[in-house]
């Protein structure tokens, strides 16, 4: 085998980025205080084709140098918006009809790889604060909570890793689903 080069890999340019048919995703970040998983979840944003992030409360937005040193310049093709709390964003999202999940370990929540995605439909999921998670409230408003099974001692995932776990398995369930 021999390793591809980056000139092998078949990229979109931006422009192609931009016109290119999105994963009926967005990716709402509820005071995602780190820098550097915000810029993490906008390459992984890129790398799937997710629609839009959303970044809400404490989080930063782009143009930032901490940002883009993770991001690689997915900040600049992965369409985002800020809004003040993520209750905004959510029902914002409800509104245009939306199903929106917040990824959290809570009582009812759904396990992901039991999840079930409809082809018609469109997804927002909310991902919380390194610390404290996604807010009650935001939870509150959603259509449900996605739990990813942990099985060792620390029953907690950076968001970054989160992300990266989401976002993948929502963009192969909706593939799958659009082949049905």
């Amino acid at each position: 085998m021999k390793k591809l080069k980056i000139t092998e890999l078949n990229r979109l340019s931006n422009e192609e980025f931009k016109d290119a048919k999105k994963t009926p995703l967005i990716v709402v970040l509820d005071n995602v205080r780190s820098l550097h998983n915000i810029g993490s979840v906008f390459r992984t944003s890129d790398t799937f084709l997710v629609k839009s992030v959303y970044l809400c409360g404490i989080c930063s937005t782009p143009p930032h140098a901490e940002i883009h040193k993770t991001a690689l310049g997915a900040e600049n093709t992965v369409d985002w918006e800020y809004f003040e709390d993520a209750t905004q964003a959510v029902k914002k999202l409800k509104e245009q009809g939306y199903t929106v999940f917040a990824i959290e370990q809570a009582e009812g929540s759904t396990m992901l790889e039991d999840v079930v995605l409809n082809k018609n439909q469109q997804y927002a999921v909310v991902l919380g604060n390194e610390v404290k998670g996604v807010q009650q409230a935001v939870i509150d408003l959603c259509d449900g909570c996605i739990e990813i099974p942990q099985y060792g001692t620390k029953h907690s995932l950076n968001v970054s890793v989160t992300s990266g776990i989401i976002i993948w398995e929502f963009a192969k369930k909706i593939k799958q689903t659009n082949r049905q």
